[in-house]
């Protein structure tokens, strides 16, 4: 099935088919921006003809707001008083073959779309899940990566055009990344920042000296990256800066973990341990967390499959996911601990935030493996499972089985 796209009401003179040469990805932070605004000055110095160049936004829904504050202060008055179009972005649901939505495409832009119909956050609570810090970062591919590409090949239509980053020089390795990741016709990146030896530091010196605000990172508010990136601390400190921000980011990461015990955002710590209750602004942060968790709960039969190719690589892990049961926290973990506990299933409980956990089958520590666990957490994990989970656990698990009367 192809891919659907949603598109807003045309504008005049902005159309598909328009004669683009450049686009200009602008990811709300301080290297992107420092780019936009210095070639705004003078667009012809940079080789940038503004009648054949779009600006290109793609809304993940979980910006910090003083980002986005910013972003509508200073840059979308300078964008409108240049005629710059710019084009605002967005995934239109879980799948690709649900599209893009096309949330502005505009010349005269008056406001920044925070979110589209369907976000990253949508995503990773839905399946009960936060962002990995191994490999690939897959959650910015699918959230920007896939979404502006998208709309690049269906508007360019295999014509030579230049996209434009905002890597900065203390970052040239991600250039040879973006080379090597582009698949699209006709189509040459360009680093201007790389070119120009621009730093973070020359970056953030020269927002500074032009708007006189000290322009922040730009990254979602669940973001896992912090940790490698060296800025934990400040990111914990915009944390406490917004406490029901961190009041939605810990849940999210608490059902994770009630899921799956190795789901934490930062590697071998959990944002959780960063807050100490007996510091104020910690402590409200965690208030606004027990809020979050004081909804529907729901006890989740969660299995995963650890199998090996025909080569003996280790295959991506298999999930399954089921809803087995829904109410309070308290009364949903006394169920689960006197079941677990009357057919000698080990069980965990945590008396604080209400989670109770059984391992089934406890994951082993060689491939192929399966584990099996039921656990409760905040009902906001659907129902999910990969395809041809069922044959597979049976090929694996078959005269094995341990019993849960829950299920």
């Amino acid at each position: 099935m192809p891919a659907r796209t949603a598109y807003t009401p045309s504008l005049p003179g902005l159309t598909a088919d328009d004669n683009l040469d450049t686009v200009i990805n602008w990811g709300l932070g301080a290297d992107s921006t420092a780019y936009l605004a210095r070639m705004l000055n003078d667009p012809a110095a940079h080789g940038i003809d503004l009648e054949r160049t779009a600006v290109l936004y793609m809304a993940t829904g979980s910006e910090w707001p003083e980002t986005r504050l910013l972003a509508e202060e200073f840059m979308l008055p300078l964008l409108r008083s240049r005629g710059v179009r710019f084009v605002q972005l967005s995934r239109s649901g879980h799948l690709k073959a649900d599209g893009i939505t096309v949330l502005d495409d505009s010349r005269h832009p008056e406001r920044l779309f925070a979110r589209g119909p369907w976000t990253l956050w949508d995503e990773m609570e839905s399946v009960g899940t936060v962002p990995q810090q191994a490999g690939t970062r897959k959650c910015s591919l699918r959230a920007k990566g896939d979404v502006g590409d998208w709309w690049l090949t269906s508007v360019m239509g295999g014509r030579p055009f230049r996209q434009i980053m905002g890597f900065n020089a203390d970052e040239p390795g991600r250039r040879f990344g973006d080379q090597a990741a582009s698949k699209i016709p006709g189509r040459t990146g360009v680093y201007p920042l790389i070119s120009w030896d621009w730093g973070r530091q020359q970056v953030e010196d020269y927002l500074l000296e032009r708007f006189g605000v000290h322009w922040p990172k730009s990254y979602c508010t669940f973001c896992c990256f912090p940790v490698s990136m060296g800025s934990l601390p400040a990111h914990l400190e915009r944390m406490r800066s917004h406490p029901v921000i961190a009041g939605e980011v810990l849940r999210l990461e608490y059902t994770a973990m009630s899921l799956n015990p190795n789901a934490r955002l930062y590697g071998r710590k959990t944002l959780l341990e960063f807050f100490d209750r007996t510091q104020p602004r910690d402590r409200t942060c965690l208030e606004v967390f027990e809020r979050e968790l004081d909804m529907p709960w729901a006890l989740y039969h969660v299995r995963r499959l650890f199998l090996l190719s025909a080569d003996g690589k280790r295959r991506p892990v298999m999930r399954s996911t089921e809803r087995v049961g829904l109410g309070r926290p308290q009364q949903l973990a006394r169920s689960l601990i006197t079941t677990s506990e009357r057919h000698r299933v080990d069980v965990e409980h945590d008396p604080v935030y209400g989670r109770a956990r059984a391992w089934v089958r406890p994951r082993l520590t060689t491939w192929p493996m399966a584990e099996e666990l039921f656990a409760t957490a905040p009902a906001r994990v659907i129902d999910k499972q990969d395809k041809n989970f069922d044959p597979e656990w049976d090929a694996l698990v078959s005269g094995s089985a341990r019993q849960l009367p829950l299920a």
